[in-house]
C-alpha cells in the first residue's frame, strides 16, 4: 500500500472530507494508528514532554527527531509522515534546508512542520523550491512559550487575529502545502480554513478546520497532569462496543470524520 500524499490530502479538502491526524513517536503505535485510518502521523517535538518528561519542547534535538521519525516510518505504510522541525534547527533558511533534508533523508519524513509566521517566509520558499513539502504552524507556538508568557490562546483580539490570518495566506503564497493552527478562536480557524486553498489542521482551533490533530497520549488519557482543554480522553469515553487503545483511536478517527469532535467544550 502506497503512502498518502500532499495531493491526496488536498483532494480530501476539496471534497469536504475531514482529515484525522495524531502524533506518533515509535513503530508500534505508528502501526496501530496506520491501521485505524489516521491519515497523518505527526512526529511532534511534543515527544520532549510526553516521552522525555521535560517541561517544554525546547531541549529536543534534531538527532532525536530523526531517530523517532525513522521509528515511525518503519511502523507505518499508509499515513503521510510529517516531522517537526525542532527548536533552532531552522534559525536561518540555509539551516532550515539542511535540517529538513536530514529529516527526510535519514528519518523518512514526507513533510516538515515548522513554527513561525512572517519570519519563516524565506525558509518556506527555500524548502518549497527544493521540493520539500512544508506545514506552517501558527497560533500558539510551543517553541516560543517563553516569549508568549505561557501556553495561551492566540488571536483573541482583532489585531492578533488579522496578523495570524495575514501570515497564513502569506505562508501559503510562499509555498506551504499545509497549515496548522493551535489554540486560536474557533471562528478564526474556520475563516482561515475557508480562505486557504491548502488543508488547515486544527488543534484547539475549532471544528471548521479541514483536519484535527491531538497528542496521542492525551486521547489515551495517560498524559500526566492537567489535560489541555482542546483534547479528549477517547479511552474513557470510547462508546459502546469499543474498547482498548485501538478502539479509542478508531473512535477518535470516527469523531473527526463525523464532525462530532471537536465539540463546543474543546473550543475557544
Amino acid at each position: 500500500m502506497s503512502r498518502l500524499t500532499v495531493t491526496t490530502l488536498q483532494a480530501m479538502k476539496l471534497r469536504g472530507e475531514k482529515i484525522a491526524c495524531l502524533t506518533a513517536y515509535d513503530a508500534s503505535f505508528a502501526a496501530l494508528l496506520d491501521g485505524a485510518g489516521v491519515e497523518i502521523l505527526l512526529v511532534g517535538d511534543s515527544l520532549g514532554m510526553v516521552i522525555q518528561g521535560r517541561d517544554t519542547t525546547l531541549p529536543v534535538t534534531l538527532d532525536e527527531m530523526i531517530y523517532h521519525t525513522r521509528c515511525v516510518a518503519r511502523g507505518s505504510h499508509r499515513a503521510l509522515l510529517m516531522a517537526d522541525m525542532p527548536f533552532m534547527a531552522d534559525a536561518d533558511p540555509q539551516q532550515a534546508l539542511q535540517s529538513a533534508g536530514r529529516l527526510m533523508k535519514e528519518g523518512g519524513a514526507q513533510m516538515i512542520k515548522l513554527e513561525g509566521g512572517a519570519n519563516q517566509l524565506e525558509s518556506v520558499r527555500r524548502l518549497a523550491e527544493q521540493g520539500i513539502p512544508v506545514c506552517a504552524h501558527l497560533g500558539l507556538q510551543p517553541q516560543s512559550v517563553h516569549k508568549l508568557g505561557g501556553y495561551k490562546v492566540q488571536g483573541r483580539d482583532i489585531e492578533a487575529a488579522a496578523r495570524i490570518r495575514d501570515d497564513a495566506l502569506a505562508l501559503q503564497q510562499a509555498g506551504a502545502d499545509m497549515l496548522l493552527l493551535e489554540c486560536v478562536p474557533a471562528a478564526l480557524g474556520a475563516e482561515i480554513s475557508q480562505k486557504a486553498s491548502i488543508p488547515v489542521i486544527g488543534i484547539g482551533a475549532g471544528p471548521g478546520c479541514d483536519a484535527q490533530v491531538l497528542v496521542l497520549y492525551d486521547i489515551l488519557g495517560v498524559t500526566p497532569g492537567k489535560r489541555p482543554r482542546f483534547s479528549h480522553d477517547f479511552v474513557t469515553d470510547s462508546g459502546e462496543g469499543v474498547s482498548g487503545i485501538a478502539g479509542a483511536v478508531r473512535r477518535y478517527v470516527e469523531a473527526v470524520k463525523s464532525g462530532s469532535f471537536p465539540a463546543d467544550q474543546h473550543c475557544f
